[in-house]
């Protein structure tokens, strides 16, 4: 069986018609269409509850890479000689590894995560890459309102200067991304078993989606064209039409990549890809859209619009196409799965843990819980599938959410079910956290743990 992942950069769950059923998760925002991940889904097990183990890029990176955990005690770091990646078992297997990205992060000075490949293609210029170095030719003032600092706005120049010349939809990342790989998986087809681990940063701030698909937003607008939205509270430095321009901005840019995606498809179909291989679709992470007040990721955003991720997998034949599981599965998880596919018994070192019997329909339970955060970070989330924890630093109020019953997560409900949020925390140990995790913080009071930690 060949392999083959596909990485998209903070795409929302909410954002895929798979997934939302033609619903937006904003009113003044049509629902974000995507027709080729859907029919991409429709040969795939569609997983509900997928979940990154640790944030952000790098770590998520990390999980999937080597299945281990990063959430204890990995932060933003290289891959080190010795991480045994899924490409160096592969490898050792008679695999022929390719990797192709737009994700600058990866090909930054000693991150090493080509470490094990055959081949690797980097395609510069995403976000703050430093790939040009002339000015950029378009005025930043057009991208940024009066509460723009300059710091925000040096970012925004970087951004402006990598994509001046782009004139066309091939010029744009994921256009590219797509183009190299369909030329990669052409190329490689003579070989008996390749993997391929496709990346495209897209649909990652700066949002600036090409023009045909630059449809979301209110063509009465007449503000700036906030392509990069700041941290902190959104209302304090943009006004409400702003907020649902770059939102609807945030939407183009996934429709787009979901067009792109579309000859990467068609190619698999063609040369047989699909007969013969184990294809992995998944995001490592959604994003923020002021959903809770904010855009862009952070520590404190420990909600279903940052953790709840698209999960497709793809079984060789198309076997179980289209049946849907809510099984908790976590990113480390993905590596001894692919490997027990492949009859493997090279996972037995792993954190993760294999949810094959979940893919041939034998079961829907694979993690009673799981817990994410960043490694850095105070604020922890651990939730099954009815509710979502989330323990805040000491001075502040842990949140617990029936996310059944409240999906959107907007009734805090800490001190009704305190006995929840407890029985959440107890099932993971301090050695997950920077923070004691023996007190249950409500908003009228605090509550002892019903039961002390897991050791």
């Amino acid at each position: 069986m060949n392999v083959i992942i596909i990485f998209l950069d903070s795409f929302r769950q909410d954002h895929l018609s798979v997934y939302n059923q033609g619903k937006g998760p904003f009113p003044s925002v049509r629902a974000c269409e995507t027709p080729n991940l859907d029919k991409f889904a429709e040969r795939c097990v569609i997983f509900g509850n997928s979940y990154p183990e640790a944030l952000p890029t790098i770590p998520v990176r990390c999980q999937v890479m080597t299945g281990q955990r990063t959430l204890p005690f990995r932060p933003w770091e290289p891959l080190i000689p010795q991480d045994v990646t899924m490409t160096q078992l592969l490898r050792k297997m008679g695999y022929v590894c390719g990797i192709i990205s737009d994700t600058y992060h990866f090909r930054a000075p000693g991150m090493n995560f080509h470490k094990d490949f055959h081949e690797y293609r980097w395609i510069r210029g995403q976000e703050y890459d430093p790939y040009v170095s002339a000015p950029p030719r378009r005025d930043v003032e057009d991208y940024v309102n009066q509460h723009y600092s300059e710091t925000w706005k040096s970012r925004i120049r970087q951004f402006l200067a990598n994509t001046d010349d782009f004139a066309s939809e091939e010029d744009w990342f994921p256009a590219k991304v797509v183009k190299e790989s369909v030329r990669w998986l052409r190329d490689n087809r003579c070989h008996d078993r390749i993997f391929l681990w496709i990346d495209s940063f897209d649909p990652h701030e700066p949002w600036d989606p090409v023009k045909s698909f630059d449809t979301y937003t209110d063509p009465n607008y007449e503000g700036p064209r906030l392509i990069m939205p700041m941290g902190g509270i959104a209302d304090q430095w943009a006004r409400s039409h702003e907020i649902e321009f770059i939102q609807g901005l945030y939407a183009g840019e996934a429709a787009f990549v979901d067009h792109c995606l579309k000859d990467l498809f068609d190619c698999m179909e063609e040369l047989g890809y699909f007969d013969d291989s184990i294809i992995v679709l998944l995001a490592d992470h959604g994003h923020p859209l002021c959903d809770h007040k904010k855009f862009l990721k952070g520590a404190d955003r420990m909600y279903s619009e940052l953790l709840k991720v698209p999960y497709l997998f793809h079984l060789p034949g198309g076997k179980n196409a289209g049946m849907r599981t809510d099984a908790i599965v976590q990113f480390h998880d993905t590596v001894p799965t692919i490997l027990d596919l492949l009859g493997s018994s090279c996972k037995s070192g792993m954190h993760g843990e294999s949810f094959v019997p979940v893919l041939y329909g034998d079961t829907n339970e694979h993690r009673e819980a799981m817990i994410t955060g960043y490694h850095q970070g105070i604020d922890r989330c651990i939730r099954d599938k009815t509710w979502s924890y989330i323990q805040r630093p000491a001075d502040e109020p842990d949140e617990l959410y029936n996310i059944k019953e409240d999906p959107r997560e907007t009734n805090n409900l800490i001190d009704e079910y305190h006995q929840e949020a407890a029985r959440l925390s107890s099932m993971f140990g301090d050695y997950f956290r920077r923070a004691p995790s023996s007190v249950i913080k409500g908003i009228q009071g605090q509550y002892e743990m019903a039961s002390g930690s897991v050791d």
